[in-house]
């Protein structure tokens, strides 16, 4: 397995790394599914324009050979029997070539999507290096791979080509009693069926490409532990920093919350690992609500807050853990725990009561 600064890439690639690398033009792309489609695209167009091309062909074969004998080769008849083939190639090809460029582009999108970058074109002094080129070239093991792939094609479709090419040319004798147009549809029939067994071929080479540069693609883009983690700081920051920062916003968030205890109605506590601070505003809350709680020595320190203030302190084992277990700050109690919390309350109510009708007399 590769390895990096003696880590070994054991890690898939992250999503950041798959779009920096497609930004970069790097992508699994399978160039003999482009072949096959392209094959079978001429295929199909040779299909169904045989008749059209195999008539213009005569036409044109004809209409030279009519006039072989009153030719004068000269530099004008040159030049303008050039300019003529080359418009007679262009109308008779046209829609061949026209489905050849559409499907190709249609194939590129199709593997690797639509997305157009210029970080691939931007010139690198390292593309330059003769060293580099030679290296690759020469020495690589992708080089060699794709040297390889290519001979391993060659082989194969070179086969298939042979056995059909030796029928046809067996077959060439019977040409001589012909007539051009015949002669001309002949040749159009053996290249479609040339072409056809060609990409039989093509698909069996194309689906093992493809399934091979997914493969490669995937490994080269693998990833060691270490370059996962210094991505995840670059993306999501400093790990430390960020614990630095929760650490503060907790401490901000309890100061405020102790601020908060003095306005308490009643603390709820079992007596020593818990304390929970509730309010409850008959006119505004639907329910009582969280404004304080804490385990330990946070527990005692809002116990003291609350005694320096006067606030009412309750014991009770189960409410308290209930209440510490099932509440955040800032939320109303749930609905199972009204009835306990409601006794609690009146009670506190009822001394806050007595306490002022006291003062008053």
């Amino acid at each position: 397995m590769p390895e990096m600064d003696g880590q070994e890439k054991t890690e898939q690639a992250t999503g950041k790394r798959l779009n920096d690398s497609r930004d970069e033009g790097k992508v699994a792309k399978s160039v003999e599914i482009n072949s096959l489609a392209i094959f079978t695209t001429g295929l199909l167009m040779i299909f169904f324009t045989q008749k059209y091309i195999g008539t213009r062909l005569a036409d044109f074969s004809i209409k030279i050979f009519n006039s072989l004998d009153t030719v004068n080769v000269n530099k004008d008849f040159v030049q303008d029997f050039a300019k003529e083939c080359l418009y007679f190639l262009l109308v008779t090809l046209a829609p061949v070539f026209g489905a050849l460029v559409a499907v190709a582009l249609i194939v590129n999108i199709a593997q690797v999507g639509f997305k157009f970058t210029v970080k691939s074109m931007v010139p690198s002094m390292n593309k330059f290096n003769p060293l580099n080129g030679l290296k690759r070239i020469f020495i690589s093991t992708r080089s060699l791979l794709e040297v390889a792939k290519s001979l391993a094609k060659l082989v194969i479709i070179g086969g298939f080509t042979y056995s059909v090419l030796s029928q046809l040319i067996s077959n060439a004798s019977m040409l001589a009693e012909l007539t051009i147009p015949e002669v001309v549809n002949y040749m159009v029939e053996s290249a479609y069926t040339l072409l056809w067994k060609i990409v039989l071929v093509y698909a069996l080479i194309a689906a093992v490409d493809f399934i091979y540069q997914r493969f490669k693609f995937k490994k080269e883009l693998m990833m060691t532990k270490q370059e996962v983690k210094e991505e995840n700081k670059q993306t999501e920051g400093d790990p430390q920093i960020k614990a630095r920062i929760r650490r503060l916003q907790f401490q901000s968030a309890k100061n405020r919350m102790m601020k908060d205890v003095p306005n308490a109605d009643v603390i709820i506590t079992n007596p020593t690992h818990y304390a929970v601070a509730l309010r409850y505003n008959v006119q505004k809350d639907s329910a009582p609500k969280v404004l304080a709680k804490g385990m330990d020595e946070l527990a005692q320190r809002i116990k003291a807050i609350a005694a320096e203030n006067g606030v009412p302190i309750h014991e009770d084992v189960q409410l308290a853990r209930a209440l510490y277990k099932y509440c955040n700050i800032g939320d109303e109690i749930p609905a199972k725990l009204f009835k306990a919390v409601a006794q609690i309350l009146a009670y506190i109510f009822k001394l806050k009561n007595t306490k002022k009708k006291k003062s008053i007399v």
